[in-house]
């Protein structure tokens, strides 16, 4: 049985928490800044915001909040609310991955982009233990695998590989980047993600 990171009221502890919600959101967006910068290969979702950069005039953070906003509505037919968590998702993430691109430059060698890719990956395994480990809530992508594995009764192991399929295709049509990282990131992050979970996971009051 899959296990997942349930929310818990921020009444408890909250400065603590907020603060590990918003570093592990900043380096979340500056994982994926180093990811595309590699242009080795992105997440499945970095490669929608990529194909739609090529055909919209907005950044690629501002691409990622507009997106946020669109899966927030298919909450409502899944019943899913947003919390803090889930805003400040949409809205660190944009800025900080539009910074991260700011900050690394563009047109590295290949050395330096294969460097690159590997800390982008392993910084987002650690950032997504970080920001969830908070427990201020899931991301609207987060929202909606979990809203419709529990509305489908399907795993969420199915339904996340079924949307990042989705979205990974529509974004290659698009023109996004597809590579060695994507295969990469799809092996990589999860076993990342495990290891460093239980450092940063918040026990809520009465919890073992």
């Amino acid at each position: 049985m899959e296990k997942t990171i349930t929310y818990v009221p921020l009444g408890e502890r909250p400065l603590r928490r907020l603060l590990q919600l918003f570093i592990g959101l900043a380096l979340y967006g500056l994982s994926l800044s180093a990811m595309v910068r590699a242009a080795l290969g992105v997440t499945p979702w970095s490669v929608l915001y990529e194909g739609l950069e090529r055909h919209t005039p907005l950044s690629f953070g501002m691409i990622s909040a507009v997106v946020g906003v669109l899966v927030l509505l298919l909450w409502i037919p899944l019943r899913q609310r947003p919390t803090f968590g889930t805003v400040a998702n949409i809205i660190v993430l944009a800025c900080s991955s539009d910074l991260g691109l700011w900050l690394i430059p563009q047109h590295l060698g290949l050395p330096a982009r294969a460097g690159l890719l590997a800390a982008g990956v392993l910084l987002n395994g650690l950032s997504i233990a970080v920001y969830v480990g908070a427990r201020c809530g899931p991301g609207p992508r987060d929202g909606l695998m979990t809203g419709t594995a529990a509305r489908t009764g399907h795993s969420i192991r199915r339904v996340r590989t079924l949307i990042e399929i989705t979205v990974l295709a529509a974004g290659w049509l698009l023109g996004g980047s597809v590579g060695a990282g994507t295969v990469l990131y799809a092996l990589a992050v999860g076993p990342i993600t495990q290891h460093f979970m239980p450092w940063f996971a918040y026990r809520g009051a009465g919890e073992a």
